[in-house]
């Protein structure tokens, strides 16, 4: 529903200019901050889904897992901060909020990935399109760009860029790298450091809706709303480059 689609990205957004102001406001850093930003962007959320989608569930990093959502037809999934630790210290915009809805029968059919600190909202607007469709190409002449975890970044990353003749380039939340593909500044998006359904949920449903292949470092499917969360690998990628990427993976 469209206006799934605008509620996501009217959440996310409006949660993003919260944080902003916290960080602006608040005199806090670094842990302090990220503890009150999550606390104050979870808060919202929690309230705007409970006003605007009272029959559906929330599974957030921030709340307790209410495990009524496994029965439920519609669940939002959301992560009030995407990169605490960047949110917490000055001068970073590698820091997102994360919204999506999952639906029973379709999978995630809405997400929303806000990057406040740029003032930029992306929203899963459009049905999957070709391969193609709507990416940026990188730059005739310059490597492919493979973004990885600042700090856990995979043992296989230079192989990876290796395998696309590309370089590695560290960043901080999921949120932002997978955007960074989208954007076209980056090509590819391989975690397997740990992750959570709320790290990859809303960026997933974006870049899917770009025409980015999306799934699990074995090449599977990624799944959501299971009774374990835990989702602990990732690869977003333009399309060209996911049998290359998958390859290196399974030599390694």
């Amino acid at each position: 529903m469209s206006d799934d689609r605008d509620l996501a990205g009217d959440l996310a957004t409006d949660a993003g200019r919260l944080l902003m102001d916290i960080r602006a406001e608040s005199g806090l850093r670094g842990k302090e901050l990220g503890a009150e930003g999550d606390r104050r962007s979870n808060d919202l959320l929690l309230a705007r889904l409970a006003a605007e989608r009272p029959d559906d569930a929330v599974l957030s990093e921030e709340s307790a897992d209410d495990k009524r959502r496994l029965d439920a037809e519609r669940v939002w999934i959301v992560d009030p901060v995407d990169g605490t630790r960047e949110y917490g210290t000055d001068d970073h915009a590698d820091w997102a909020v994360h919204v999506a809805l999952w639906h029973a029968d379709r999978g995630l059919i809405a997400g929303a990935v806000a990057l406040p600190a740029l003032g930029i909202t992306y929203v899963d607007d459009s049905e999957p399109v070709a391969a193609t469709t709507g990416l940026a190409a990188t730059p005739r002449g310059d490597r492919p760009r493979v973004v990885v975890s600042a700090s856990r970044a995979p043992a296989f990353s230079q192989a990876v860029a290796d395998a696309v003749g590309g370089e590695v380039l560290p960043m901080g939340s999921a949120g932002a790298k997978a955007m960074a593909v989208v954007r076209g500044e980056a090509d590819a998006y391989v975690h397997a450091g740990g992750q959570y359904e709320w790290d990859s949920a809303a960026p997933v449903a974006v870049a899917a809706a770009k025409g980015l292949w999306c799934g699990r470092i074995d090449g599977s499917e990624l799944v959501y709303n299971q009774d374990d969360t835990y989702l602990p690998d990732l690869i977003i990628c333009r399309p060209e480059l996911r049998d290359a990427i998958l390859g290196a993976l399974l030599v390694e």
